[in-house]
């Protein structure tokens, strides 16, 4: 009798208004009178996500005989709801189930008369204020840039010091050693893999950096917030909330940021927000930007950093409106909803986790892709197509890579940097921003004599070395600690020991420009910033936004990236400050 009685019960149901709930009972009835969804599904259920208009149940029923005319019905209530209610069927059906589960909580749950705000609370009234909150995020934002630029600093000295020191020594040791020592292997590893690769792992101390305060903003709860302050500023402009998500992957891969657009219902929304993601300052852009800006602005290196971070936001948010009013103009947006969890002082294991897996994957892709790309270009290097040398011994202005890149120079001396150099870096960043660094290394430094070793040091004492130039460098941070934290975050910053290739690199651009290089380094700044994404990026968008949207995406950055460096240097130009 128990089992009968709980059987023969009435199921709970929210009673979602009039109106919506005559078009659900004639749903009903339709699916009632269709025996294989009524088998599948519980009709009023089905009724309801149709009025939702739920994506996998529309596709799931178009794969069931005799379902088309309750799809047809469904769509048919919806837009007559949209017009007798005034906005989106999903939106306030949902609105009055937390109607209903506001009202019980009153009756249920006691609480106190004096409202008792947690520590979460009482944060979140300063750090999500509607007018603190997006100058609070810069702020955090520029503090990360500058910590990341300075605090590695001496790292960037070691990391050179050991690749170019030891590691080449031990090299040559090991090649001469099994017979190789007089041939073109020697030059293969030498100016092609240690110069490639070695070129890009000097950076891996500022990425480690970067993505230590980024995995302690994330862990302390603060991303969170961000995105929430965000999404305020993102609707003003008549962006979807959720855009911010993607985006803000987009800081560290491009390529997980594309596929996050999956978190946006909207078709539209998601293309929009993945044509956008490529204009966010990836991880691997950012040897790029260390590189220059510690060549031609040493003082404030870390100033012009952050502006390239803010640059791909500002040309992100200015493209999306133009978007949205052009040709995503008119489309519906769905509601953006999270929950902001609680704030936690960030653990060392997960700051640790999350940092060794971003730099773990920086670290693979240069054994892989950037030494793969290093040996082809040695190749191209070494192959002359003009004067009197011979493979593996010839001038690196005569070889088959500095006749292609001589080629496409002129496109680019508008811009203000001209040289083959330059211009062959930007190319092979098509396959991995990492590469414009390993190019210039390889295209810059080969050829050069090398430097003569009065004495060259024992194996010991080339690891005792190694372990005290470390200690050394951990040190020099520790101490600068309290300067870089309490007194020069918006000083002059320390100008790091030029290398020869930051002095070939400034010779090179001082030439090209006219004697303007830091106008013309700016310029190529903006360039790799803007231009067209990584070629697994390429491929990412491919997946996502289709064939159509991703040729819009590689035409229209290089285009912009053209035209945005061409106004800032031509316009440096005008305005005399060359």
């Amino acid at each position: 009798m128990k089992n009968q009685a709980l059987l023969n019960k009435k199921p709970f149901e929210i009673n979602y208004g009039q109106e919506t709930e005559t078009e659900i009972n004639k749903l009903v009835k339709i699916i009632n009178q269709t025996p294989t969804l009524k088998s599948l599904y519980p009709p009023r259920w089905l009724a309801i996500k149709l009025l939702e208009s739920d994506e996998d149940i529309a596709q799931r029923l178009s794969a069931i005989p005799g379902s088309t005319e309750l799809y047809t019905e469904a769509q048919a209530s919806v837009e007559s709801l949209k017009k007798i209610l005034g906005d989106d069927v999903d939106i306030l059906m949902a609105d009055q189930r937390y109607r209903w589960i506001n009202s019980l909580v009153k009756e249920v749950v006691m609480k106190p008369d004096q409202s008792i705000l947690t520590n979460s609370d009482k944060i979140d009234k300063i750090v999500t204020n509607r007018f603190l909150g997006i100058p609070i995020f810069l702020i955090f934002m520029w503090i990360v840039f500058k910590l990341t630029a300075d605090v590695s600093a001496p790292y960037l000295d070691w990391v050179e010091g050991v690749i170019n020191g030891p590691i080449a020594r031990w090299t040559t040791s090991f090649l001469g050693w099994i017979g190789l020592g007089d041939t073109w292997v020697v030059s293969l590893f030498m100016d092609g893999i240690i110069a490639g690769v070695g070129g890009v792992l000097v950076f891996v101390p500022v990425l480690m950096f970067l993505y230590i305060a980024l995995a302690v903003l994330e862990d302390s709860g603060y991303m969170a917030r961000a995105a929430f302050v965000m999404d305020r500023l993102m609707h003003a402009l008549g962006l979807h909330g959720k855009s911010f998500l993607p985006m803000l992957v987009g800081f560290g891969c491009t390529v997980p940021a594309i596929y996050a657009t999956r978190t946006l219902e909207n078709k539209n929304d998601r293309i929009l927000t993945g044509l956008l993601v490529p204009f966010m300052s990836c991880g691997a852009r950012l040897p790029v930007y260390v590189l220059f800006a510690s060549i031609f602005f040493p003082k404030n290196s870390g100033k012009v950093i952050f502006s390239m971070y803010l640059l791909g936001i500002v040309v992100a948010i200015l493209l999306g409106v133009i978007f949205k009013r052009t040709l995503f103009k008119g489309k519906e947006q769905s509601a953006f909803v999270m929950e902001l969890p609680p704030y936690r002082i960030p653990t060392l294991k997960g700051v640790w986790r999350h940092t060794w897996e971003r730099t773990g994957a920086f670290v693979k892709k240069a054994w892989t892709i950037i030494m793969a790309t290093s040996v082809i270009l040695w190749f191209l290097m070494s192959i002359p197509t003009g004067g009197q040398g011979s493979f593996a011994n010839t001038e690196i202005g005569n070889s088959v890579f500095a006749s292609v890149s001589k080629a496409i120079a002129p496109a680019f001396k508008p811009l203000g940097f001209n040289s083959w150099e330059a211009s062959g870096a930007l190319v092979t960043g098509f396959v991995a921003k990492e590469v414009v660094i390993s190019t210039m290394s390889q295209a810059y430094a080969a050829g050069e004599p090398d430097e003569e070793v009065e004495e060259t040091p024992t194996f010991l004492e080339d690891l005792g070395e190694i372990v005290k130039s470390f200690a050394e460098s951990t040190l020099d941070t520790i101490k600068s600690l309290p300067l870089i934290v309490g007194v020069n975050l918006l000083g002059e910053e320390e100008e790091a020991e030029p290398t020869a290739l930051m002095d070939a690199i400034k010779e090179s651009f001082e030439e090209s420009s006219n004697g303007n290089g830091w106008l013309a380094a700016l310029s190529y700044m903006v360039f790799v910033l803007i231009y067209t994404p990584c070629m697994v990026a390429i491929a990412a968008e491919w997946h996502e936004l289709g064939a159509k949207w991703t040729w819009v995406s590689i035409f229209g950055q290089l285009f912009l990236a053209w035209l945005l460096s061409f106004i800032v240097f031509q316009g440096g130009i005008l305005l005399g400050l060359g």
